[in-house]
């Protein structure tokens, strides 16, 4: 099971203010651990949303907006792609990371879909077109 592990933001994320280095030792460490096991495929930090932009759909209508954005509870500061037996291992190693931020945080777990998920809906040349794009991306 595939699941991305979600920082949630902060005042302090938003702020720009940088982890200390006893934070960056332990998060390498418990990173290893993940990379270790097997769990871990992917993870990086964001910068604050005052350096990010949103698109805004509607029809064939696209608006671009500028950072900063108002609600830091629905912000992201960072990220893991994990690959779990299930929700539960998800959670098991999520507590056991330390606290990402100086104060209160959060992280959320969520499972990604999976091609199967689809596959009501799958029609054979939708499927050669995920093929070929999975095949491209195995090569980069």
């Amino acid at each position: 099971m595939r699941v991305m592990v979600i920082v949630k933001a902060t005042k302090d994320s938003e702020a720009g203010l940088p982890p200390s280095s006893e934070l960056l030792e332990e998060m390498g460490k418990f990173n290893e651990q993940l990379v270790n096991a097997g769990i871990m495929k992917s993870g990086d930090g964001l910068k604050p949303s005052s350096f990010g932009k949103r698109i805004a759909f509607d029809g064939a209508s696209r608006t671009v907006y500028d950072g900063p954005f108002a609600e830091t509870k629905e912000l992201i500061a960072g990220y893991w792609l994990w690959e779990v037996k299930d929700m539960d291992e998800a959670v098991a190693w999520a507590k056991r990371c330390p606290n990402p931020m100086p104060g209160p945080s959060e992280l959320e777990i969520r499972p990604f879909y999976e091609m199967e998920d689809f596959a009501e809906a799958m029609t054979p040349e939708a499927q050669a077109t995920f093929d070929r794009v999975q095949e491209k991306m195995d090569k980069a």
